[in-house]
């Protein structure tokens, strides 16, 4: 009986050890952006800690329980202005950690802990909100005419970035690094264009959420949102670039979301509920003029996807050579036209290859704003430079599909009456072909 005992508590003792094996602190990681810092601490197991904040210094301390305590903590990236730096201080017994985050000025923290996903393992991640966050720099608009109209906003998105990033190559490449690249040879293009002006969602490599996205596109009250990806697969057979739009379902299901925020409804009218005292009425009106921008905003999403899809078969082999629609964040924009770019598969050596080639990144990036620069050059923006243009020398250059009927549809004009001001005895026109397009 005695020799049954002790065996059963040998075999208790080592399927429950008295003390589980100690967590590992494996590296730390700091992704500056704009308005925050992301902390990142990846650990050999998930961490149980709590945390609190100290002031005069502003520090933010976080106990992790059954922590060893011999990783350096210091880090060679840039770590932007709110973090000072990180180290360890007394912990509360021998056996754990405590870590220190020193901040240069107060900071609202939030930290959560994330299981493995590649190419990371364990993670604690520490959100810091900044306080008070550097302004960012001045957008300079050229002035040389007093009565120059406004500039087409363009809103672009290089996807992924910081933690984040998005999918990897055979060879080891970052989709996040791709996209930024592409994604400011193309700010470059378009600010270098009269009439047109880019804002970029991220201009480093630090991630925000995908939500956040077109809602930085909203607040710059930009004209058109493009996103920037690199398609991935399991296998490396698929190749080639594709163009998606917001699915109808996923429209639908984001007009029902907004219109239950009522607090966005005078931004949606512009200024209009101001003088709206009814709020049945504001909230018909609000669901009114919303419904109307989506329509626009989709049909403008598609046209504008079939030219960036002429424009990229040039450069690319196309996986897809219609527009596609799927439900996806970033898209989530009824009231802007939001286009999201898939430049190729990183997940193909070839394509991988190629996107790692600087040249092909300007000629991917070419391809969009060509197409992008030919579409509103066709139907700008109320309001802006290229529509008051337009008004004023009405010549059309005919693209390969349209025809008399479709142009007196666009400038609503009556097709005798351009048929009168070209000097034209049939219903037939060219490609190429200029013509002048009458008033009225």
């Amino acid at each position: 009986m005695v020799r049954n005992i002790g065996l059963i508590l040998c075999i208790l003792l080592v399927a429950y050890p008295l003390h589980a094996a100690q967590n590992d602190i494996d590296g730390l990681r700091i992704w500056p952006s704009p308005a925050s810092t992301r902390v990142v601490l990846d650990l050999d197991a998930a961490p149980e800690f709590t945390y609190f904040t100290l002031s005069n210094p502003h520090r933010l301390v976080i106990d992790l329980s059954n922590t060893r305590r011999d990783t350096d903590l210091s880090v060679a990236q840039d770590m932007g202005e709110l973090v000072k730096r990180v180290r360890y201080s007394t912990p509360k017994t021998n056996k754990d950690a405590r870590i220190v985050v020193e901040l240069s000025r107060k900071a609202d923290p939030t930290l959560f802990a994330m299981t493995p996903t590649a190419p990371y393992g364990h993670r604690l991640v520490i959100d810091l909100l900044d306080s008070n966050p550097p302004a960012p720099a001045p957008i300079v608009i050229d002035q040389s005419s007093n009565n120059r109209d406004r500039d087409i906003i363009i809103a672009i998105d290089a996807g992924h970035g910081g933690e984040d990033p998005g999918s990897i190559g055979p060879s080891g490449s970052y989709e996040k690094h791709i996209t930024l690249s592409i994604a400011k040879k193309l700010e470059a293009m378009i600010n270098n264009e009269r009439g047109m002006r880019a804002i970029m969602t991220r201009t480093a490599d630090y991630y925000i959420s995908p939500n956040r996205r077109p809602e930085i596109a909203r607040e710059k009250k930009a004209d058109l949102f493009i996103s920037v990806h690199a398609d991935a697969f399991t296998q490396p057979e698929p190749r080639g670039g594709s163009v998606w739009v917001l699915s109808m379902r996923r429209a639908d299901t984001e007009l029902g979301r907004w219109m239950e925020k009522t607090e966005r409804h005078s931004e949606l009218l512009g200024g209009a509920a101001e003088v709206i005292s009814d709020k049945s009425s504001e909230l018909y009106l609000a669901e009114t003029i919303l419904g109307l921008s989506m329509d626009h905003s989709m049909a403008t999403s598609f046209d504008l996807s079939n030219e960036v899809i002429s424009e990229l078969k040039q450069i690319t082999r196309m996986h897809k050579r219609t527009p596609q629609a799927a439900s996806l964040a970033v898209l989530t924009s009824p009231d802007i036209p939001s286009i999201l770019v898939e430049v190729g598969f990183i997940s193909n050596p070839e394509e991988e290859k190629n996107l790692n080639w600087s040249k092909h990144r300007e000629r991917l990036a070419q391809s969009i704003f060509t197409a992008t620069k030919r579409y509103f050059k066709q139907v700008p923006p109320d309001g802006t430079l290229w529509a008051s243009e337009r008004a004023t020398n009405r010549t059309h250059k005919v693209q390969s599909g349209e025809s008399l009927s479709l142009l007196a549809q666009r400038y609503n004009v009556a097709v005798s009456r351009i048929k009168e001001a070209n000097n034209l005895n049939s219903d037939v026109v060219r490609i190429g072909q200029v013509l002048t397009i009458p008033s009225t």
